[in-house]
């Protein structure tokens, strides 16, 4: 048994299932990296976290996975050209972490497809590009920009 300290589901708003997000073009940004294990253990892969930016899937999140050290020499090249891919589009051509990663706008391509074990639909990232700022340049004495204002609007 666990305590749940008093824990009131009245006071909490229950979570609601997510569909996959939409087959589009979304402003994202890395939240989350780790590196892990493969399943039979003879390789690693990052997990990328993605936070849809803004738009209607504002807040919504989509993984990658990247096997960048793997026996298979095929896999691993697709996995590190997605690396350099989010290295260019964020802009950090030699990250030591993917850390270095975190919290830059990008622009992320996501498909949908059907899983082969259970057959319901899940995300995938098929592409990585810049994200583009949809204003001109700033006048060199614009008063200060609103802290409110995301960085990749600015």
């Amino acid at each position: 048994m666990a305590n749940l300290n008093g824990f009131n589901a009245h006071e909490v708003e229950p979570t609601t299932a997510f569909e996959p997000l939409p087959a589009g073009k979304y402003v994202a940004a890395i939240t989350g990296s780790e590196m892990k294990a493969t399943k039979r253990g003879d390789g690693s892969y990052l997990e990328l976290e993605f936070t849809v930016l803004d738009g209607d899937c504002q807040g919504r999140k989509v993984w990658d996975r990247l096997c960048i050290n793997h026996p298979n020499d095929l896999t691993q090249k697709i996995a590190r050209g997605s690396l350099s891919a989010i290295c260019r589009a964020v802009g950090v051509m030699e990250p030591r972490d993917s850390a270095e990663l975190h919290n830059i706008p990008l622009l992320i391509t996501v498909k949908c497809k059907k899983r082969e074990d259970n057959g319901e639909i899940t995300n995938e990232i098929k592409g990585y590009a810049a994200a583009e700022s949809d204003e001109s340049p700033a006048p060199a004495q614009q008063a200060p920009v609103d802290s409110n204002t995301p960085p990749w609007k600015r």
